[in-house]
């Protein structure tokens, strides 16, 4: 199938809209050896998730919130090399404002430096760490994602690169479009993803007709 009918398309925002890799890997690197993990391995398991969950996974007994504040903070700061990926701005600029929403495990303060940063289009929607109780895999994100766009999971197709990220958008009943921008594809068809593309320059939309209520994702063929 190279086509899919939608209402709402939600985006994850690092590894699918901007690419924050090196500012992410840095950070948490930091933090990692501050506290005598893997940095690798610390940065593999902190993506794609609210970053508070990795901290209580890895460090029960600590305040959450206080590490969790310095690491938004140097996130933050860290924008030199944060950058939209290929196709990104375009399939943006495609969609009609209300037809789409960002769903990103970021603060909704650390999410929003990055869309500016990278010169993306403002979302008229975005739901963040700060909106949710459950984080990527758990299907809430991308539930209300698919509420403020005024449909339902199942009616949603879900853009995303990380193996929890497909996971939340599957189990919201989602179609999901995975990136090759972050993992390799046995993993990203492992997390249950219905497609894989390199980026978003592998999708293209099909003209709005302002009388019907979904619209037409297409997958490019080469």
């Amino acid at each position: 199938m190279n086509s899919v009918r939608f209402r709402g398309l939600l985006f994850d925002l690092d590894g699918v809209l901007v690419d924050s890799t090196p500012a992410v890997a840095r950070v948490w690197a930091w933090w990692a050896r501050q506290h005598g993990f893997d940095p690798d391995e610390t940065v593999r398991q902190a993506h794609g998730r609210p970053s508070i969950s990795t901290i209580r996974e890895l460090l029960p007994n600590v305040n959450h919130e206080v590490e969790n504040k310095e690491l938004e903070r140097r996130e933050i700061e860290d924008i030199e090399d944060v950058i939209p990926l290929p196709g990104a701005v375009e399939l943006l600029q495609a969609i009609p404002p209300e037809k789409w929403a960002i769903v990103t495990s970021c603060t909704r303060r650390l999410a929003e430096v990055r869309i500016a940063a990278a010169g993306l289009p403002k979302p008229k929607q975005m739901i963040t760490s700060n909106d949710i109780r459950h984080g990527k895999p758990n299907p809430e994100p991308y539930l209300k994602g698919a509420q403020i766009l005024g449909a339902t999971g199942t009616d949603c197709v879900v853009i995303e690169d990380a193996p929890a990220g497909i996971r939340a958008g599957k189990a919201a009943g989602a179609h999901v479009v995975a990136l090759r921008t972050t993992a390799g594809d046995a993993e990203l068809r492992k997390a249950g993803a219905d497609w894989i593309v390199d980026d978003c320059a592998g999708l293209s939309l099909d003209p709005p007709n302002d009388s019907e209520a979904f619209l037409l994702l297409r997958r490019r063929t080469k």
